[in-house]
């Protein structure tokens, strides 16, 4: 077997468009949010995010490639698949509009909401630095089986699901790639082997879009006008200058800050699980120190270890896909090109590749679960389904001009919309995913005290509004019911563990009883 390390191999060719559009996705979202949602001016966004967002997906990826050599090395292996890099997803909404929105409506002035969005990202990136030193131990004592089960529901309803529903609103050219996907990568005997199947499905994606008419060469035209020279500049005094403000705003940064941290952790997880041990801590403190110079440099979105490693890996990736893509997101930030490549190549063709990657993710903790535990990857799917459909009727609402306040979760209830239940089970779905999942599985494995510790932290994140809310504030009304509810939750296993010790002092009184 030939053990010589290459940089780039077959497969890092698919693995590198594939992400290189979730991170392209991701970059017009913010883009689009922040010019046409917020009115914010142009020269902010292209002048001084846009490129401090590339320098922050940038460090990391190198920080990723260097890893995976180190890793390399130490292992003997030229099978290491590098980790992927990219934006905190959930954090270009929440960001933008929790604390950039409502401070530029209100005060007008868009360079303190600029300061504050700063402070709020060095904010997340001190989370991932001081949870570094504490995430090999968490991932000890959270089992396997909830972590990938969490990070399964990530990858079916954040990464995977939107991409679906693009795919069936362009069928003409998503269903071909889908197939091409399907027969290439899932399959045993690939169609056109001797293409690299990443080139093909944008090839074919791409001459599909063009001769059904989806593609417009005037969009090729107006994206031309966006290009443009802007290196990363130091944003040091805005950032400072915020910091006496942002107090208020900075509620919100703790539970996300602690959902991405979930995130890495499940990542690093399924790397693990794929059979690439990267090193928690040194990951963690990449993220963190990555996110703190992109905010520095003025990016208010924080960096994160991406889903997907799994889905690369079976790719074939290597280690020069992800610093490939951090270099084109760089390039693509610095010269605002990123608009012109979606005007040439369709979303349709790119989609989905991220079908394919939510689906691997979620695969792969099927495979690694043992029988007893199947049923904890259902349940922790629960809290991701919730907050997907939550997304998605509060869009409905929003397009229709109106919101829940005003329609009434009364009213939705009589047309069977739960309104109400999917804010409590959606919001903090990344924590009460993993709280659920150690609930289920501890229970299935007998563990009672176990489970009943899970309950009292889950009790305790509820009184101060981490996880079933929208907001972080202590004791909520409508969130006791869920502190008391769990506290009984606590309270059950502390019976149930009572009782398996009296059985276990008196075997004949239990087995009467049976």
């Amino acid at each position: 077997m030939d053990q010589t390390l290459k940089f780039w191999k077959k497969g890092d060719w698919a693995a590198y468009f594939g992400l290189l559009a979730n991170n392209l996705t991701n970059l017009l979202t913010m883009i689009s949010l922040l010019l046409f949602v917020v009115g914010f001016p142009e020269e902010i966004v292209y002048g001084r995010i846009v490129p401090g967002f590339g320098l922050g997906v940038f460090l990391a990826s190198c920080c990723y490639f260097v890893f995976g050599y180190l890793l390399s090395k130490q292992t003997g292996r030229n099978d290491i698949t590098a980790l992927p890099s990219g934006p905190s997803a959930p954090s270009i909404f929440t960001v933008t509009f929790l604390v950039i929105l409502p401070v530029f409506k209100e005060t007008n002035n868009a360079e303190f909401a600029f300061s504050l969005a700063l402070v709020w990202c060095l904010f997340e990136a001190l989370i991932l630095i001081v949870g570094a030193f504490l995430g090999d131990t968490l991932r000890k004592l959270v089992p396997r089986t909830v972590l990938l089960s969490c990070l399964s529901g990530l990858g079916l309803l954040l990464l995977a699901m939107n991409p679906m529903l693009q795919s069936f609103e362009t069928p003409v050219v998503a269903f071909v790639v889908l197939i091409i996907i399907f027969i290439n990568w899932f399959g045993k005997s690939p169609i056109f082997a001797k293409i690299p199947t990443g080139f093909l499905l944008l090839a074919a994606g791409t001459a599909l879009a063009w001769a059904f008419g989806l593609q417009s060469p005037e969009a090729i035209s107006a994206a031309l006008n966006t290009l443009g020279f802007n290196p990363p500049t130091f944003h040091a005094d805005s950032l400072f200058s915020g910091i006496a403000h942002a107090l208020p705003y900075l509620a919100s940064a703790v539970p996300l800050g602690l959902s991405n941290y979930i995130f890495d952790l499940e990542n690093i997880e399924s790397a693990h699980a794929a059979g690439d041990p990267y090193k928690t801590r040194r990951v963690m403190l990449a993220n963190g120190i990555s996110s703190s110079i992109g905010a520095l440099c003025g990016n208010p979105y924080p960096v994160t270890v991406y889903i997907g490693h799994a889905g690369w890996k079976s790719m074939g990736a290597g280690l020069g896909y992800s610093i490939a893509t951090g270099l084109s997101m760089l390039v693509i930030s610095l010269f605002g090109i990123g608009g012109l490549l979606l005007a040439v190549i369709p979303v349709s063709a790119i989609v989905p590749i991220l079908v394919y990657v939510g689906i691997v993710t979620a695969n792969q903790v099927v495979r690694e679960s043992p029988k007893l535990e199947v049923p904890v990857i259902f349940i922790c799917l629960f809290p991701w389904i919730g907050n997907w459909a939550l997304s998605l009727a509060n869009n409905v609402l929003t397009s229709a001009g109106t919101n829940a306040a005003k329609v009434t979760a009364e009213a939705m209830s009589h047309h069977g919309v739960y309104y109400n239940g999917m804010f409590h089970l959606g919001n903090g779905a990344p924590l009460s995913s993993l709280l659920w999942g150690c609930l289920a599985i501890f229970a299935i494995k007998n563990q009672p005290i176990r489970a009943a510790i899970v309950a009292v932290i889950a009790a305790t994140l509820s009184f101060l509004g981490i996880i079933h809310s929208a907001a972080v504030a202590i004791a909520q009304p409508a969130l006791m019911p869920f502190v008391y509810a769990y506290l009984m939750v606590a309270g059950l296993f502390f019976i149930k563990h009572m009782m398996d010790r009296k059985k276990a002092q008196n075997p004949a009184e239990g087995e009467g009883a049976a």
